[in-house]
């Protein structure tokens, strides 16, 4: 099926493009299309007119800044992120979550920004960057502001972010101490997956603060406080039985949707299982990032 007839622009700006979709009623931005043209073929999005913002220049751009920040721009392709130096010295986490991201054709044109601001449950680097605490520049008609990726999802398929906004930048801290990631999946979109972020003082294997989020079981990543707080001010040779004694709580609290993917109790299991391995590959580290 084709998609129903629309208008194409680009521009070769951000304020371009947000003037762009401003001026039209129904107006979508357009860079990798692998969820966006597959959903308008199936008549499940109309649009009458996209705006392609492959030619804006900086969209695609990773670096480490003044400020110790990695910045990704929203139009990085999975592909581009995987072999980027940057990624592989500071976060080789990510780096591997996204060459693994669905198949290859997906990764060479899909990108980061579309895959946020789809709002799939089922997908690998919202948890990532949940747990990276990133920041997610948007602009718009009224300016810039900035959004917390654990506050960017509202629900499923649904983001806090206004159809005139254009995502342009993802930034976070660059890690003082390991990040991990694991996925249980069907097909190509994760089931379950859990990733962690540590935060180390300089040569200590003591941990500062633990972020824990895992995705894919409700509408958006949620985190395990209750591992979180044990994890705290504890040696990583304590991390273990502290998850252990923590998890149980941790995962009564997390909103899980039943469908093909599992039962509840299946992917809490699951998700527990994947947290310990996660656990077991940052204290092999040693607890370094």
């Amino acid at each position: 099926m084709l998609p129903s007839p629309f208008e194409f622009e680009r521009p070769s700006t951000i304020a371009d493009a947000v003037n762009a979709v401003g001026e039209s009623d129904d107006g979508m931005f357009y860079s990798g299309g692998t969820e966006l043209l597959l959903a308008m073929k199936m008549r499940v999005i109309h649009t009458g007119r996209l705006i392609d913002i492959k030619g804006i220049p900086g969209l695609d751009r990773i670096a480490l800044n003044d400020a110790n920040d990695i910045e990704i721009g929203a139009r990085c392709t999975h592909k581009k992120i995987a072999s980027d130096p940057v990624i592989r010295e500071h976060v080789p986490a990510l780096s591997s979550l996204c060459a693994n991201v669905a198949n290859v054709r997906v990764r060479s044109v899909g990108t980061i920004g579309g895959n946020l601001c789809f709002g799939e449950p089922h997908a690998d680097p919202p948890t990532m960057l949940a747990a990276l605490d990133a920041r997610l520049v948007l602009n718009g008609p009224s300016g810039t502001r900035i959004v917390h990726a654990d506050d960017f999802i509202r629900s499923e398929l649904e983001t806090v972010r206004e159809p005139d906004e254009l995502l342009a930048v993802i930034a976070f801290s660059r890690p003082t101490g390991p990040v991990t990631y694991r996925r249980f999946k069907h097909g190509e979109r994760p089931s379950v997956n859990v990733a962690m972020a540590w935060s180390l003082g300089v040569g200590e294997r003591t941990i500062k603060s633990a972020r824990v989020r895992v995705g894919a079981l409700g509408s958006r990543p949620q985190p395990l406080k209750a591992v979180e707080d044990a994890l705290q001010g504890i040696s990583v040779a304590e991390v273990r039985p502290a998850i252990e004694a923590a998890l149980p709580t941790a995962l009564d609290e997390l909103e899980v949707n039943e469908d093909r993917h599992g039962g509840a109790d299946y992917k809490r299991h699951l998700a527990g299982v994947l947290l310990l391995r996660n656990a077991e590959e940052a204290i092999a580290a040693g607890g370094s990032a």
